[in-house]
């Protein structure tokens, strides 16, 4: 019998200083040169968002494996939550000139894991106490290495930094012997990721009220939100309703394909978000907005399919054809785009039409 492990209301606020987070990291993806996106930008996208993606889903295993309503872990993730502060305010699209306040505020974060961890295997045994030790020590050690980044320039201290980062991420994918004996409580890790997907959803939604701008309010703005707002809702339909009735979450392990699956849901999500403006407005070259929307689909298709499909009930599981189907669909809608220049709405309408498609023999 899995014991039930509810999320606290410190969670939820803890949650909440991550919505300033990605959003700023999303802006980097409206940034716009002579009709692309730099990939300096498309860059500091990712060296950005992974961080605060490892920052949170840190914490989070931390709690669904040891934590306890405790007044001492309270008070962690209240100095954590300052560290936050520090770090997003250092976010920017000229990321060299806050390097200092974001390597503060990531250390500061990730020091107070490993730190929650060494506490813990104190007080636990067995397994779990190797497991706990185990994180603690080698988390620790990527903290330490990201740490030697203040002591270089240019881009050498960037590589040191993300060597360190590097080495925190693949830190559980190693030690997965130690981690299958101090399983996961997936009812509760879902529930966790699902909230953060749910902020990357509210990014979306924000990017059509956008659209809807007073100044903007012609028929043109209008049709394009309500398509990209159905868009929207299909996309969650699809997402809530697998977690909440598709999935069995009885099933216990090291919880690996939720934790880096997401890192490409919610990485997809800001995408979709920042096309949804990009498409709107009309200052990125078609083929660039082409290719850069549907691979962000591609990457949200794919990841969510990955993640489900091992937790899926055996009779609800996707077959290959499905995957055929899907794939079928999106390349079919890319290709006739490719030859024929369709207005962006099209192109909104089409996504649409398949994320309708994939909710409705994902969710039935």
């Amino acid at each position: 019998m899995v014991e039930e492990k509810k999320v606290t209301w410190l969670e939820l606020f803890y949650d909440l200083l991550f919505v300033a987070a990605v959003a700023t990291t999303t802006h980097v993806l409206l940034h716009v040169e002579k009709g692309y996106i730099h990939p300096e930008y498309l860059l500091k996208f990712a060296l950005m968002f992974i961080p605060i993606w490892w920052s949170w889903t840190g914490q989070t295993m931390f709690i669904n494996r040891f934590g306890q309503d405790f007044l001492h872990q309270r008070i962690f993730i209240i100095l954590q939550m300052l560290f936050i502060l520090v770090m997003t305010s250092s976010l920017s699209i000229d990321f060299d000139q806050y390097y200092l306040p974001f390597l503060i505020g990531y250390i500061g974060v990730r020091a107070l894991t490993a730190i929650q961890y060494l506490v813990v295997q104190n007080i636990e045994e067995g397994d779990r106490k190797t497991a706990a030790r185990f994180l603690g020590t080698c988390f620790g050690i990527g903290v330490l290495i990201s740490f030697l980044s203040i002591f270089f320039d240019s881009w050498i201290r960037f590589a040191v930094l993300y060597a360190g980062i590097i080495v925190d991420v693949i830190v559980p994918v190693f030690g997965r012997k130690y981690l299958v004996k101090a399983l996961t409580n997936t009812a509760h890790l879902l529930e966790r990721f699902a909230l953060l997907t749910l902020i990357l959803f509210g990014e979306s939604v924000v990017s059509t009220l956008f659209v809807l701008q007073p100044q903007k309010g012609e028929w043109n703005s209008i049709s394009f939100s309500i398509i990209s707002f159905i868009l929207i809702i299909s996309m969650w339909w699809q997402y809530f309703d697998n977690v909440e009735k598709k999935v069995n979450k009885s099933i216990q392990g090291a919880g690996q394909t939720i934790i880096y699956g997401h890192l490409f849901i919610l990485m997809s999500l800001s995408m979709i978000a920042a096309s949804i403006k990009l498409m709107f407005l009309n200052e990125v070259h078609y083929s660039f907005i082409l290719y850069f929307v549907f691979s962000s689909v591609l990457f949200y298709f794919i990841s969510t399919s990955i993640v489900f499909h091992q937790y899926r009930y055996e009779q609800h599981r996707l077959k290959i054809y499905h995957l055929g189907l899907f794939l079928g669909i999106l390349a079919a809608f890319f290709i006739i785009n490719l030859i024929m220049v369709v207005p962006n709405i099209v192109i909104m309408g089409e996504l649409t039409l398949f994320f309708i498609i994939y909710a409705k023999f994902t969710t039935t």
